[in-house]
């Protein structure tokens, strides 16, 4: 009945973002836990905002959480995977090209990345100006979650949950602070949903609903989120997912990073 909660450990082999042998060692020894979920794991480079954390979109990948989820079963564990997207949280460092973070918005989030430097140094620095994502980018994006729940089904996981927490991606799009979009992406709850839906529902779609949870951080602050409709959003979403049966709704307490 006691799950662990997903910790951002940044031990990643290089190059590439691969989980190793060390990551397996971490999980295995856990495994006593009812259930583990995994440290956020980007789905795309798009999607990092932290160096030395694990990817789930190469071969590379793949085979490296393969290990850690072949370790968590002989141990006797259970072992489900996060899905992330960071969004606006990141840097042209960790970009492919030097590109910007993209975001709901072009709204730049009083925070922080950690990122290794030109020169090699590791440091943490400011978020970067984000890019607004246009309504016609955001079907690829689904599709970067559908293919990274695939390949954590190939790698063996017991299932998956989808980050909609901590003023990521899709909670930027959640909430009223990151979002100023007024297309059918932005304004009312409805609008401000759909992207994170659709999201849930291409992953739905590899997995079934019984194998898919989601994570979601109403009424917080961290990485300077704000939503004027936090309650409202909260259980529109948990009618959602209900009517979709999937396994779990995961709640990050508000408190947690001093909000």
């Amino acid at each position: 009945r006691v799950w662990m909660a997903p910790l951002t450990r940044s031990r990643a082999a290089q190059p590439g973002d691969v989980p190793s042998e060390l990551n397996a060692e971490y999980y295995a020894q856990r495994a006593s836990a009812g259930l583990i979920v995994s440290e956020a794991t980007q789905i795309s480079q798009q999607g990092q905002g932290y160096a030395w954390t694990p990817g789930i979109y190469t071969e590379q990948q793949e085979a490296g959480w393969q290990r850690v989820v072949q370790a968590v079963h002989a141990a006797g564990g259970k072992i489900v995977l996060q899905l992330w997207h960071v969004g606006r949280i990141s840097h042209p460092l960790l970009q492919e090209n030097g590109a910007a973070p993209v975001a709901p918005s072009a709204i730049t989030a009083n925070a922080q990345c950690f990122v290794v430097q030109p020169d090699g140094t590791p440091a943490n620095v400011p978020t970067a100006s984000p890019r607004a994502l246009d309504s016609s980018e955001l079907p690829a994006i689904a599709q970067d979650y559908a293919a990274a729940a695939a390949r954590a089904k190939r790698a063996g996981f017991d299932g998956v949950e989808i980050h909609m927490a901590n003023g990521y991606l899709l909670d930027q799009f959640l909430c009223t602070g990151s979002n100023q979009r007024t297309d059918d992406y932005g304004g009312n709850i409805e609008n401000r949903a759909r992207f994170p839906l659709e999201v849930l529902d291409a992953v739905v779609a590899v997995w079934g609903p019984e194998r898919v949870g989601v994570r979601l951080s109403p009424f917080g602050t961290f990485n300077d989120m704000q939503d004027r409709e936090a309650e409202a959003m909260a259980v529109y979403l948990a009618r959602a997912f209900q009517e979709r049966e999937i396994a779990y709704l995961h709640i990050a307490e508000p408190d947690w990073a001093g909000g």
